[in-house]
C-alpha cells in the first residue's frame, strides 16, 4: 500500500492557477505522489502547461520541460534514449499531456513509442475538448456535446484511446476516474512499475468547458462511469480486467443534465444520446470480455 508521507509529497506546489473544480490539479498531485522525485515531466502547452510553468515560475519540484503540441511523445522517448543511454534504467519518464494533444495531433509520436516498446509512462488528462484555447472539439469530444467548433452538438461519436493503444498491444493500459482516486494511484503505480510504454487515460471533467457547477466535479465523474459514458479497465500484458461491471446504467440524463454543454438537446435528442452510450457500452463490453476469455 502506497504511503501518503512519502518523500514526494509537496512535489507540487499548494497554489496552482487552475479553474475552480478543475479535475486536472486531482490529477496532477496525485500523480507526483505516486511517481515521486526520481521523474522527468513533458508537458504541452494547453491546461497541463499550468504545471510545467510559464515564464520564470513553475509549479511543481520535478525537472521537465514544455514541448509543442504535437511531439510530446516524441520529447519523451528522447529523453528515455538519453537516461538508457547513462545507464539510467530507473527514472520515470513521464508524458502529460490533453485529449487535444494526444487523441488529435500528438497521436503519430504517441503511436511511435508504442510501437518501438520506449519505456515512457503517458497520462492523457481527458477534458473532451481543447480547452485551454476556447473550448473547441477534439476527437475525443463526446456525440452531441456542444463546443465553440460544434455549437449544435458534436456529430460523431468519440476516438477510442484505449483500443489504440490494446491495437498496439503494449504491457499496460488503463482508463481511469478522478472520483476513483485509489484506483487512479494503483495503476499509476502499475504503470511505473511496466517494463516497456504503458498509457493510462483518466477522464477529467471541465467546469469551465463542460459549464456546470466547479463543486460538482467529482459527482460528475461518478456519474460518468455509473451510466456507461465513461468504462473504466485495464490491459495488462495481452489479458483484459473490467475494474467495473454495472448491470443497470444510470439514466444519460442524471450525467449531462448538469452540464451546459448539453443543454441545447431536446428530448428525443437524449433518448437518441441513451441508446447510443447503452450501444457503445455493450459494444466495449462484449468485446473486453471476449477477450478476456480468450487470451
Amino acid at each position: 500500500m502506497y504511503d501518503i508521507q512519502h518523500e514526494s509529497k509537496g512535489l507540487v506546489s499548494h497554489g496552482v492557477n487552475a479553474c475552480a473544480g478543475c479535475g486536472l490539479e486531482l490529477i496532477a498531485r496525485n500523480t507526483m505522489e505516486v511517481l515521486g522525485e526520481n521523474t522527468i515531466v513533458v508537458i504541452p502547452p494547453g491546461c497541463g502547461s499550468l504545471f510545467s510553468g510559464y515564464g520564470a515560475g513553475a509549479a511543481m519540484k520535478l525537472p521537465g520541460f514544455q514541448g509543442n503540441l504535437e511531439n510530446t511523445a516524441a520529447c519523451a522517448a528522447g529523453i528515455r534514449a538519453a537516461l538508457n543511454a547513462k545507464g539510467d534504467k530507473e527514472t520515470t519518464v513521464l508524458a502529460f499531456a490533453g485529449d487535444g494533444g494526444t487523441v488529435d495531433i500528438g497521436l503519430q509520436s504517441l503511436s511511435g513509442v508504442m510501437e518501438r516498446r520506449d519505456k515512457v509512462l503517458y497520462i492523457c488528462y481527458d477534458n473532451e475538448a481543447y480547452m485551454n484555447t476556447g473550448i473547441q472539439g477534439s476527437s475525443s469530444t463526446p456525440y452531441q456535446a456542444s463546443t465553440t467548433t460544434t455549437p449544435t452538438g458534436k456529430p460523431t461519436e468519440r476516438k477510442s484511446l484505449m483500443e489504440i493503444a490494446i491495437a498496439h498491444d503494449i504491457p499496460y493500459a488503463a482508463t481511469a476516474s478522478i472520483h476513483n482516486l485509489r484506483d487512479f494511484r494503483r495503476k499509476v503505480q502499475k504503470a511505473k512499475d511496466t517494463n516497456g510504454p504503458s498509457l493510462i487515460h483518466i477522464q477529467t471533467p471541465c467546469p469551465t468547458g463542460w459549464r456546470y457547477d466547479p463543486a460538482r466535479s467529482v459527482e460528475l465523474a461518478r456519474l460518468a462511469v455509473q451510466t456507461g459514458a465513461w468504462i473504466l479497465y485495464e490491459y495488462e500484458n495481452g489479458k483484459i480486467k473490467v475494474n467495473m461491471k454495472l448491470k443497470n446504467l444510470k439514466s444519460i440524463e442524471e450525467y449531462i443534465k448538469p452540464q451546459r454543454r448539453f443543454r441545447h438537446l431536446s428530448q428525443e435528442d437524449i433518448e437518441e444520446l441513451q441508446e447510443t452510450v447503452k450501444k457503445n457500452y455493450q459494444r466495449i463490453m462484449d468485446r473486453l470480455e471476449y477477450m478476456e476469455g480468450t487470451v
